[in-house]
């Protein structure tokens, strides 16, 4: 699978859906039923794998994991990177490229502290992933405003989601933005599904080019079971509704 398949599903006004996967048997899972392509949520891997999100698993457990999904699948993979885990930016596109995986995210704030990281930094960043990757790898630029409580997000926003695609990206994903006049004004982004944003048409309609579901699947297959163990442990079906 080829990063040029994976670009060409990016359509604004006809995005691209991710639900996103964290291991091959997930994965496999996505691939059946119809997705034109796998993405991985860096956070849902984490915990798969027993460690925190926020670049607490090594790279070499999240660069295997990901090469196991791009095994286990036919379609193209993009995988959550989280900011590069320290790795130089030849390195990075390196050791993605060998998992098989033709795209991945890379967000523009620091998880250890909680901060945007500078612009102009970040940009440089990407034109590097860029500069080393040429066409093989389809970046997805994360713009952290929504979710780092900076004043005034949207333009905040804005100016990354500019001067990153100006950079090199293929897309820009501001996470957590959900009103509709916020994902008009920022054009075709990526956008998170969650339950506060509009319905999946609507975001078609806003001219959206991708829409994921980040660690939600995960997160409510987990819950989802934690309700079937509460019911075996009181002595109950763990099948009934």
């Amino acid at each position: 699978m080829s990063a040029e398949q994976l670009r060409a599903l990016h359509r604004p006004g006809h995005p691209v859906v991710l639900a996103n996967a964290w291991d091959a048997a997930s994965a496999r899972a996505v691939e059946a039923a119809g997705f034109p392509a796998v993405a991985t949520s860096s956070a849902a891997v984490a915990l798969s794998l027993g460690y925190a999100d926020g670049e607490a698993t090594p790279v070499e457990e999240m660069l295997d994991a990901v090469a196991r999904i791009a095994r286990a699948v036919d379609v193209p993979v993009t995988a959550d990177l989280e900011r590069g885990y320290g790795l130089p930016p030849a390195q990075l596109v390196e050791r993605l490229l060998a998992t098989g995986a033709v795209g991945c995210n890379l967000e523009d704030s620091d998880p250890r502290t909680k901060e945007l990281v500078d612009v102009d930094g970040q940009a440089d960043f990407l034109a590097a992933v860029r500069a080393a990757a040429g066409p093989d790898v389809v970046l997805n630029a994360r713009v952290d405003a929504y979710i780092r409580g900076v004043e005034d997000p949207l333009g905040v926003a804005e100016e990354r989601v500019r001067r990153f695609l100006a950079a090199g990206a293929d897309c820009a994903y501001p996470i957590m933005a959900t009103d509709i006049a916020a994902l008009a004004a920022l054009g075709p982004v990526n956008v998170l599904f969650t339950p506060h944003t509009p319905s999946l048409p609507d975001l078609a309609a806003l001219n959206v080019a991708r829409i994921s579901f980040g660690d939600g699947i995960h997160e409510a297959l987990t819950a989802r079971h934690a309700r079937m163990l509460a019911a075996i442990a009181d002595g109950a079906s763990p099948y009934a509704e």
